[in-house]
């Protein structure tokens, strides 16, 4: 009967363990990346979020 190769064994666990860690950061990046530009989008399309005048009403100006 042949011995078990436990290195070996240990060596596929941490191989596994590694690739799933780097696609864990690939998907954080990503997000983090969509998240960003998404918030980009936002501010450029005139978002009105959090302001007191209404969309369409222009601010009064003193000049």
């Amino acid at each position: 009967m042949a011995k078990p190769n436990y290195q070996y064994e240990k060596r596929q666990r941490d191989l596994a363990k590694k690739k799933k860690q780097e696609e864990k950061r690939q998907q954080k990046l990503a997000n983090k990346s969509a998240e960003t530009g998404a918030d980009a989008a936002e501010a450029a399309s005139g978002s009105t979020e959090g302001t007191d005048t209404p969309p369409g009403s222009e601010p009064a100006s003193d000049a």
